[in-house]
């Protein structure tokens, strides 16, 4: 038997999930395999043409079987928020979610990633390591697409662009949780370098099969994507494709942007978040006690 409530008590209750009880998207168990399932299904929208015999062609994204993929994907993220809502994504979530995704679609075309610098990653980190892995994971879709639409930049890659994005904030809310204060920020300074590299990879991923007039000599051959090589061998070439083109250059300056804006304004942006999330109350649903039903009274 549950002790009694003072007089001057209000009885709160928290909302069944499973989670920190500051998280603004929880995520139940219905909502985590959606998650996972998504994820898969996403990890194969990247990888199915390693698995799958595919005539390399420029056009191929325009007319064949990638575009099916495409189609897919919108319906996965819509059913992934769909569950996330079910798990408690309420009015205080909304909002949250809704000004962080302007900030980061205002933050892209500062750097738009010229020579790497990539300004929206940093934010998305944060936001997921406060308040969430389910946050994290919408926020990182909501605002790859909200900044395709102010800076014109909707394509066959857009979704490709926030599969990843979504994984990076899904990500950040799975890190250790114990971690505080100089170790917290040195945490997140190397995840931010290791998804500045991931995302590189991944994007590179989606069009590489397709593209043509790749055959870069090296000691193995040609750079381009081989029709129904082994898998390892196709990995390989991907690898030196990856390493020649875009790690040395457009990587290293997003995980160098990533470490120097966790480094300069990562606390304060952490402890602001933070602050908003304590004063929303994410999780607790408020009900009659007597305290408040005197109040109500008295007015």
């Amino acid at each position: 038997m549950s002790a009694p409530t003072s007089a001057g008590d209000t009885p709160t209750r928290r909302s069944p999930s499973w989670g920190r009880g500051d998280q603004a998207v929880r995520v139940g168990r219905r909502s985590a395999l959606v998650l996972g399932l998504a994820s898969v299904a996403g990890l194969l929208l990247f990888c199915w043409p390693l698995f799958v015999r595919v005539a390399p062609s420029s056009l191929q994204h325009g007319v064949d079987a990638p575009f099916v993929f495409l189609a897919i994907l919108p319906v996965l993220i819509v059913v992934v928020l769909a569950e996330l809502s079910e798990g408690g994504m309420d009015s205080k979530a909304l909002a949250m979610l809704g000004v962080l995704s302007a900030i980061n679609a205002a933050l892209r075309p500062l750097g738009a990633g010229t020579a790497g610098i990539e300004t929206v990653f940093f934010v998305l980190v944060l936001a997921g390591r406060v308040f969430g892995a389910g946050f994290g994971f919408v926020l990182g879709c909501t605002s790859l697409f909200a900044s395709a639409l102010l800076t014109a930049g909707v394509g066959p890659w857009l979704p490709f662009q926030m599969m990843a994005s979504a994984w990076i904030g899904m990500g950040a809310g799975l890190l250790p949780r114990r971690v505080t204060g100089k170790a917290e920020i040195a945490m997140l300074v190397g995840y931010g370098i290791v998804v500045a590299y991931l995302f590189g990879f991944l994007m590179n991923l989606w069009f590489w099969p397709f593209v043509t007039g790749m055959d870069v000599p090296y000691h193995q051959g040609s750079l381009s994507y081989v029709a129904g090589a082994p898998l390892l061998e196709n990995l390989q070439r991907f690898a030196v494709f990856t390493l020649l083109t875009s790690t040395a250059g457009w990587d290293t300056g997003r995980a160098i942007t990533n470490t120097v804006a966790i480094l300069l304004v990562g606390p304060a942006i952490l402890a602001t978040l933070r602050r908003a999330s304590r004063r929303a109350s994410y999780g607790v649903v408020g009900t009659h006690g007597p305290a408040l039903d005197r109040a109500s009274d008295a007015t």
